[in-house]
């Protein structure tokens, strides 16, 4: 699939680019070296520009696989990226995918992060007859010590399922929410 651009209000959400106009490098290397982003996301591979352009090429390689859709949470009159989403592990034939985030330090507690994932969510269930995914569910995962993860969560109406034993990065409990189309 080719990358949809997706207006989320104050914010709009575009692939993650290295090019003569947008270099998203620099804002992926920021995120990587926040400790809490190290801790809780899957940035940990990007320690320099060259770990984030390959970070960038592995999201293009995801939207023409069908395989992960990623996007820049962006300032509209700069193009700033602000956060990172992602929906992955995708399995369009089963209509279910999981989504992630993270935000740049700088930009936490704006309500980036939640207006955006609201977009991504009325995309990933809009019916594809509509320009949709038509997914049915959308899985949300994170660290029990990670607040504002689970506070976004919740307001965006994901229903806490359980926890995941052993599921994530250095083998911690992840809390296991989920949200479907018809919630």
């Amino acid at each position: 699939m080719e990358p949809i651009e997706v207006n989320a209000g104050a914010w709009y959400l575009r692939a993650l680019r290295v090019d003569e106009r947008v270099d998203d490098r620099p804002a992926l290397l920021a995120m990587a070296q926040d400790e809490d982003s190290r801790r809780y996301t899957g940035l940990r591979g990007v320690v320099d520009l060259t770990t984030a352009g390959e970070r960038v090429a592995a999201s293009a390689r995801g939207w023409a696989q069908d395989t992960c859709y990623g996007w820049a949470a962006c300032e509209p009159s700069t193009g700033e990226m602000l956060a990172e989403l992602t929906l992955r592990d995708l399995h369009l034939d089963e209509r279910w995918a999981e989504l992630g985030c993270v935000t740049a330090p700088a930009h936490r507690g704006r309500g980036i992060v939640t207006t955006s994932v609201g977009a991504v969510l009325r995309l990933a269930f809009a019916d594809e007859t509509l320009g949709g995914l038509g997914l049915h569910r959308v899985v949300w995962r994170h660290d029990p010590e990670n607040a504002a993860s689970a506070a976004v969560a919740l307001r965006c109406g994901f229903t806490p399922e359980g926890v995941a034993r052993g599921a994530g990065y250095d083998q911690r409990d992840l809390v296991v929410l989920a949200r479907l189309a018809t919630d």
